[in-house]
């Protein structure tokens, strides 16, 4: 199943209108997080982009693991399993605001579509090195596709 294209208006559209029928009082199919903290879990790959001071970086040898075995689970096109495990940086387990983080995350989706294929092809991940286009767009719409699942939008 190829995945769609987050750098097409109308997938980017499409997941902004998915994350807009959420509720702040929505309750998750699977895993601990509520609809704001999960909002703001999915920004997380987006301010390893846009604000990268937010997170250290990992150093050489941890950054040499993340590729040799995480990268492979993120950038491709298999699914996540449910309940899977993540890094301590997308971790959110304190309250959150919702409108908040659901604003954060659109603003985070448009400028990704607006910033598009040519600022994004060949780039350098903050945890993984420089990824394909492709790499780009699985890492981002996989993820918030799992996690719109996860809420049943």
């Amino acid at each position: 199943m190829a995945i769609q294209n987050i750098f097409s208006k109308e997938v980017t559209d499409q997941v902004i209108a998915r994350v807009g029928k959420l509720h702040s009082e929505s309750q998750p199919l699977w895993g601990k997080m509520n609809a704001a903290q999960m909002y703001a879990h999915c920004c997380v790959s987006y301010e390893l982009v846009f604000e990268p001071e937010k997170h250290p970086k990992p150093g050489a040898f941890m950054k040499f693991i993340l590729k040799l075995l995480v990268k492979p689970q993120v950038v491709t096109e298999k699914p996540y399993s449910k309940n899977s495990r993540t890094a301590p940086a997308f971790l959110i387990t304190d309250e959150r605001q919702f409108e908040l983080e659901k604003g954060r995350l659109i603003d985070f989706l448009r400028k990704t579509q607006q910033q598009g294929t040519t600022y994004f092809d060949g780039k350098e991940s903050h945890s993984f090195g420089p990824l394909t286009l492709n790499e780009w767009n699985n890492l981002f719409y996989k993820h918030i596709d799992h996690h719109l699942q996860q809420f049943s939008v």
